[in-house]
């Protein structure tokens, strides 16, 4: 409810004077409808110049976005001259993003349901809408891959996943669920009056000449639907190889692999381990414009000039399967398929390999040396694996640490043999205590880190014994593979990340 409120109305105000840091947060067709400006007073106090006091709800609303404020009433005809001059001179990088999003759909907004039509009035006006587009915005503005909108008894939660790592970022009354969910609905095209069933979208936007699509997920749950927005930058996308973390020595065999003209190459890890990134780079340096490359994903996460990409949908029966059988009749020369998710698409995959494409894909394993294991215990035959997988790339994401506030330090011994090196701790290793460009997280920006099993012809051996894992892994160490935990022992003694984050990306392992 509304706080105190200032009774002697300002004649006229000289003495107050628009906080510009907080315009961006009040469209101003609301903050004329309203009648509400945030100013600083004459002893340098936030308050918030109200036209009309008796608008409480507007006035409550208004102190959500902007912080506990003391209400100053003022003549109407004065409040809107202000408003009309403080906004002339504002164009703050959240208004950037409503443009941006504006051009991009129609928004149909009769639909709406009758408790949040009031806040759903236009892309231009209502705390809600602009809650939302602000939220988006942040979130592009700090690298966020995933904002998660979460619905508790009490309160909503907005918490964003930045390298990896999911951060508390506000908590909204809870009223306000309905409102941004909805209103995360009708940018995305899906059913607002729909409560009852999981729903996905889509929306394509364009911030600071970037295109960036955001994938919605939203889930019932039983305090209210649970949404997800997946931010997939495009520019991030498009690393090459060399770019991804792969060190000198991992690069070379990279390339090897991939100057073959047959054979599978595998990609494992778990979800968000940069497996896709990884494929699209052997895709881009694939590409000299004397192969037809196609691919089927699901989604197609980023367009690739001169090759093939096919979207799964599985309305239509248009899976990993049925799509890889379509796309052996195109005369292909390599094929990516998205993930192996089921034995029928592995045995095409593999069948495929066999006959004169090489063919990329992702599983999802622990480890390299797993991904052999998992072949077979999907019901392939071991003379199909052995004949036809070539390596198996293994990868993991750590974050780098901000060299804006990195400084050095001495690991502990412990933590100097957790991470498997051996002797005392020597040489210039690093950690971040954080900073105002990393927001005080340590952390800025991510690389690989990656294990690379090449199947020679003694593993082949060990795959028609049907060998566990563990035979497999330890044939390929007696080769000379680099473990993804040495891998991170590398990256950490080159200063790039820190021995703790090695271990938290690894500690399955």
């Amino acid at each position: 409810m509304s706080q105190s409120t200032d009774q002697r109305p300002p004649s006229d105000s000289p003495e107050y004077t628009p906080e510009v840091g907080l315009l961006g947060k009040i469209p101003i067709g609301y903050a004329r409808r309203h009648l509400l400006l945030p100013c600083t007073g004459p002893e340098g106090e936030l308050v918030l110049l109200a036209g009309d006091p008796s608008d409480s709800f507007a006035i409550d609303e208004t102190r959500f976005l902007v912080g506990p404020v003391r209400v100053v009433p003022i003549p109407p005809e004065t409040i809107l001259r202000m408003i009309d001059s403080a906004y002339e001179k504002v164009q703050t990088p959240e208004r950037e993003i409503v443009e941006g999003l504006s051009g991009e759909w129609e928004l149909d907004v009769e639909a709406a349901i009758e408790e949040t039509r009031d806040l759903l009035e236009s892309p231009d006006e209502g705390p809600v809408i602009k809650f939302v587009h602000s939220l988006i915005f942040r979130a592009i503005r700090e690298r966020s891959s995933d904002i998660h909108v979460e619905p508790y008894e009490k309160e909503l939660a907005i918490r964003n996943r930045i390298d990896g790592v999911l951060y508390p970022m506000v908590t909204a009354p809870r009223k306000w669920h309905a409102p941004v969910v909805s209103r995360i609905k009708v940018m995305a095209g899906l059913d607002i009056a729909e409560r009852r069933l999981p729903q996905d979208g889509r929306i394509r936007i364009r911030v600071g000449g970037k295109e960036i699509d955001i994938r919605i997920s939203v889930v019932p749950t039983s305090f209210g639907e649970r949404t997800v927005l997946r931010i997939l930058d495009r520019s991030s996308l498009l690393l090459g190889l060399e770019d991804v973390g792969l060190d000198p020595g991992d690069l070379s065999t990279m390339l090897r692999i991939l100057s073959r003209s047959n054979g599978i190459l595998l990609v494992t890890g778990p979800t968000g381990s940069g497996k896709t990134t990884t494929l699209y780079g052997a895709l881009r340096r694939l590409d000299s414009g004397t192969k037809n490359i196609i691919t089927i994903e699901d989604p197609v996460e980023y367009q690739i000039r001169g090759i093939g990409q096919i979207q799964v949908n599985p309305k239509i029966h248009l899976t990993f399967a049925s799509g890889l059988r379509s796309i052996l009749r195109q005369d292909p020369d390599i094929i990516m398929v998205g993930e192996i998710r089921d034995p029928e698409t592995a045995v095409i995959a593999i069948q495929a390999s066999l006959t004169g494409h090489l063919v990329l894909s992702t599983l999802h394993t622990n480890d390299s040396a797993s991904a052999v294991t998992r072949l077979v215990d999907m019901g392939i035959e071991p003379f199909l694996v052995a004949s036809s997988l070539t390596a198996v790339i293994a990868q993991r994401l750590v974050r780098r640490l901000c060299f804006d506030c990195r400084v050095p330090y001495s690991p502990s011994p412990e933590q100097w043999r957790e991470i498997g090196l051996a002797g005392s701790p020597s040489g210039s290793f690093y950690q971040a205590p954080g900073c105002p460009a990393c927001m005080s997280t340590g952390y800025r920006g991510r690389a690989g880190i990656f294990e690379i099993l090449v199947v020679d012809d003694r593993l082949r051996a060990l795959i028609l014994t049907r060998a566990d894992s563990e035979g497999i892994r330890e044939h390929a160490l007696a080769r000379g593979m680099r473990t993804i935990l040495a891998s991170g022992a590398a990256k950490v003694r080159e200063g790039i990340t820190s021995v703790e984050e090695v271990l938290r990306v690894t500690r399955e392992e």
